[in-house]
């Protein structure tokens, strides 16, 4: 898999990616992340209306090699799940900035919700360090 870093889109340190537009972001995982962890076996989201808050862990995602907690890059309220993920996890490596989004979540402050990201040269730069 090629990896990319889509500059459209926010990233954190432990590989989450956000893209937001307006109000609404979607959250998902790096291709760096996938790359690193392999199979992928099991994703733990949560239920659409539950609230996410920037630091504290959301979910799990399971290869065949780790376990690894999902942190939001944004606050705010899920209002989607991709359920096709949580069924079929191993898809989420064929197109991890597409069809592979974990959640969609209505912000909590859209003005600076972003303000603790990474941009996606500063992301590069980061796992080009850990590589």
């Amino acid at each position: 898999m090629e990896l990319e870093y889509p500059d459209d889109l926010r990233y954190l340190d432990s590989h989450e990616y956000v893209r937001l537009e307006g109000e609404i972001a979607t959250i998902g995982i790096s291709a760096f992340a996938i790359d690193q962890l392999g199979d992928i076996v099991l994703l733990e989201l949560p239920e659409v209306g539950e609230t996410l808050k920037i630091g504290e862990s959301f979910g799990t995602i399971e290869s065949v090699k780790a376990v690894e907690d999902l942190y939001p890059p944004v606050s705010g309220t899920v209002i989607e799940r991709n359920d096709a993920m949580v069924q079929s996890p191993e898809l989420i490596a064929d197109d991890p900035y597409g069809e592979g989004w974990l959640l969609k979540v209505r912000v909590t402050d859209p003005d600076t919700a972003l303000a603790h990201t990474l941009s996606a040269d500063e992301y590069r730069s980061h796992v080009e360090g850990e590589s």
